[in-house]
C-alpha cells in the first residue's frame, strides 16, 4: 500500500520561507514522476511544482508561473523523501498543500495523471 504524508506546514509571516516535506512508503520517489499541488479556500486545486521519475537522463522540474523563482521542489531518494521549499511566501500562498505519486516517466502536470495523493498540510501566510 502505497503512502504520503506532508508535514511542514503551519502558519508564517509574509516574506517568511517554510520547507515542506512528504515521506513516501510502499513505492520509492525515485521511482515516480511526484508532484506538489495546493488548493486555496474557494479555489480549485493547482500545481505547483513537479519532478520526474529517475532516468538516465536525469531529473526534470516544472514550476507554475505563480511560484517561479521562489519555490524549489527536490528529492532525497536515500530516505524516501521529497520537498517543496517555499520563499518569499505571500499571503496568495496560503492553502492546503499536498503530494502526489505517479507510475510512470516525465514531467506530470496533470491532477488525473497522478495515481496516489497525500492528505495534504495546511500552511497559512499572514500579511
Amino acid at each position: 500500500q502505497v503512502q504520503l504524508v506532508e508535514s511542514g506546514g503551519g502558519l508564517v509571516q509574509a516574506g517568511g520561507s517554510l520547507r515542506l516535506s512528504c515521506a513516501a512508503s510502499g513505492r520509492t520517489v525515485s521511482s515516480s514522476a511526484m508532484g506538489w499541488f495546493r488548493q486555496a479556500p474557494g479555489k480549485e486545486r493547482e500545481i505547483v511544482a513537479a519532478i520526474s521519475r529517475v532516468s538516465w537522463s536525469g531529473d526534470s522540474t516544472y514550476y507554475a508561473d505563480s511560484v517561479k523563482g521562489r519555490f524549489t521542489i527536490s528529492r532525497d531518494n536515500s530516505i524516501n523523501m521529497v520537498y517543496l521549499q517555499r520563499n518569499i511566501l505571500t499571503p496568495e500562498d496560503t492553502a492546503v498543500y499536498c503530494c502526489a505519486a505517479a507510475r510512470t516517466f516525465g514531467i506530470i502536470t496533470s491532477q488525473r495523471r497522478y495515481d496516489y495523493w497525500g492528505q495534504g498540510t495546511q500552511v497559512t501566510v499572514s500579511s
